[in-house]
């Protein structure tokens, strides 16, 4: 995907998002979505910087540098959300497009990617970006709603007694 897809992508996510995590629609649900719109257009055009520098689609498009940046607001407490809009822009360049991305760089240069993706350049490439979009939203919903509270990271019952029950 290019630029212009990965924004559109992070936009679509801090709405939609925003309604999950603020399912009222009210003020809270407007500031929920204000919150997300940073993080997350950040984190999408993040991997795009190593166009300027290194490979692109290796250099920052690789697991190592998606699970550091997923450590960050567990270490430090910041750059809460980030990471989806990293994540988002991986599964963007595997699924969206037809090159694909060196996932496990500096490891192996293999590039990665779906044989179902079109160039940035396609009349389709932005009905990808949508429905993509549509499919990140129904996981992250599932994921808030049955897995973790996306804001305080907290398991939910059925998840905290899964994790009980792992001897240590």
């Amino acid at each position: 995907m290019n630029k212009k897809g990965h924004v559109l992508n992070a936009i679509l996510l801090a709405i939609g998002l925003g309604y999950v995590l603020q399912p009222s629609g009210d003020v809270e649900t407007f500031v929920t979505i204000v919150e997300l719109f940073v993080p997350l257009v950040l984190g999408a055009l993040f991997p795009d910087v190593d166009t300027a520098f290194g490979k692109h689609r290796k250099t920052l498009h690789s697991l190592p540098v998606l699970g550091i940046i997923i450590a960050y607001p567990v270490y430090f407490g910041n750059l809460q959300f980030v990471w989806i809009g990293v994540a988002t822009h991986y599964l963007l360049d595997v699924v969206g497009s037809k090159r694909g991305i060196a996932l496990f760089y500096p490891l192996s240069s293999t590039e990665y990617g779906l044989p179902i993706g079109v160039t940035t350049s396609s009349k389709w490439a932005d009905t990808f970006t949508v429905a993509i979009t549509l499919g990140e939203l129904a996981a992250l919903a599932a994921v808030q709603f049955f897995v973790v509270d996306l804001n305080t990271g907290t398991p939910r019952e059925a998840t905290a007694a899964v994790l009980a029950s792992i001897p240590v």
